[in-house]
């Protein structure tokens, strides 16, 4: 995972102008391919995706199957038909259950909403009890194959179908060699069970040695206006390779969708109380940034969300960005960004602002 370490955002930035974006619009007809190539494999998908990790409810509560479930189809309805989840968003596997039941796919049912989605998985990463942390649980890291093919097999069965269009190792093991993680991914694209494979979390060297044993299609990574490390070196590289690059946390989890306030508190259960971007100084400097962009967003007459995910969306080697949501209502707002339209003069503000923020951490101590 992600440490601290600070960096400084550049005071230019490549402007949206010189390459070619193609967005798709709420409606259109993204069935399968979207617009968007996730390298040379034959999965595709629009700009905009929903990151179901939200809707396995261990971040916060009061996330319920039903809002999941909600949420998946607003999402669908909206024209967002990339579904990101993974083997591990939930202790039950509580993300892919809700996916399957929107989709009409769970019980064998079968689902007319299987082939007008994208769903990208993910393996290598899973729950187990630890009594002395609360809650009482840890994250483990596991890519040895028998442990992917296993995890796989299960995810397929909770979201009720036969394939993952875009299947992630979640995160490098580093006990394992990384080429024995992507042999097995290799042969579960040869078995039919995937349909494009990707990595998550990793460094250049990782894609290298991964991409040496495994055709790899797409890599997920943090990226988002204020924490934009990857334009450093993973960026670069998957543009050089062809590489599409899926980013998560473009919201900074919620702070940059511009409802916070100063002084707000996090209960026991919101994980974000833990993370140096939502306290002290950082947090006050990261709400002044908040506030310089509304006016932007005014002026588009667009949500601060959307301008946000729209500006996201537009930067160059980005293929496709995660939104978390746990409701239709959160779910609108986010899909807004498909229209709205930046200029330069947007561009040229936004540019300044993330200069005046300057360095801002990483994500959680260790």
């Amino acid at each position: 995972m992600l440490g601290t370490d600070l960096w400084t955002p550049p005071l230019e930035l490549v402007s949206a102008a010189e390459i070619e974006i193609k967005i798709c619009s709420a409606g259109q007809d993204i069935v399968n391919t979207g617009c968007r190539p996730l390298g040379s494999s034959p999965v595709a998908v629009g700009p905009l995706g929903l990151g179901c990790w939200p809707l396995a409810g261990m971040t916060r509560g009061g996330v319920t199957h039903e809002a999941a479930v909600a949420t998946v189809r607003a999402a669908i309805d909206a024209g967002v038909t990339h579904l990101d989840t993974a083997y591990c968003y939930g202790e039950r596997g509580e993300s892919e259950r809700a996916i399957a039941e929107a989709l009409g796919l769970a019980a064998g049912r079968g689902g007319s909403r299987r082939d007008a989605v994208v769903i990208a998985g993910k393996c290598g990463v899973h729950w187990e009890p630890d009594p002395s942390r609360s809650p009482p649980r840890r994250q483990v890291v596991d890519g040895r194959p028998a442990r992917i093919r296993a995890e796989v097999e299960e995810s397929l069965a909770r979201l009720g179908t036969d394939r993952l269009d875009l299947l992630y190792l979640h995160a490098p093991d580093r006990s394992v060699p990384i080429e024995e993680s992507a042999g097995e991914l290799k042969r579960l694209i040869d078995a039919g069970k995937a349909r494009a494979i990707g990595l998550s979390n990793a460094s250049v060297a990782d894609l290298e040695r991964f991409a040496a044993a495994c055709p790899l299609a797409a890599c997920q990574m943090q990226f988002n206006m204020l924490q934009r490390q990857i334009e450093a070196d993973v960026l670069p590289w998957c543009i050089g390779r062809g590489v599409g690059l899926v980013a998560y946390w473009p919201l900074m989890k919620g702070l940059l969708a511009g409802k916070m306030r100063r002084g707000q508190t996090f209960p026991a259960d919101d994980s974000r109380g833990t993370y140096p971007i939502f306290t002290g100084d950082e947090f006050s400097r990261n709400l002044d940034f908040v506030e310089a962009l509304r006016p932007v967003a005014t002026r588009l007459e667009c949500s601060l969300t959307a301008l946000v995910l729209a500006w996201t969306a537009e930067q160059p080697g980005i293929t496709s960005v995660l939104f978390g949501a746990t409701s239709a209502e959160q779910v609108a707002e986010n899909a807004a960004a498909l229209r709205c339209e930046l200029d330069d003069e947007a561009r040229a503000t936004i540019a300044a602002a993330i200069a005046a923020r300057g360095p801002v951490p990483g994500r959680r101590p260790g």
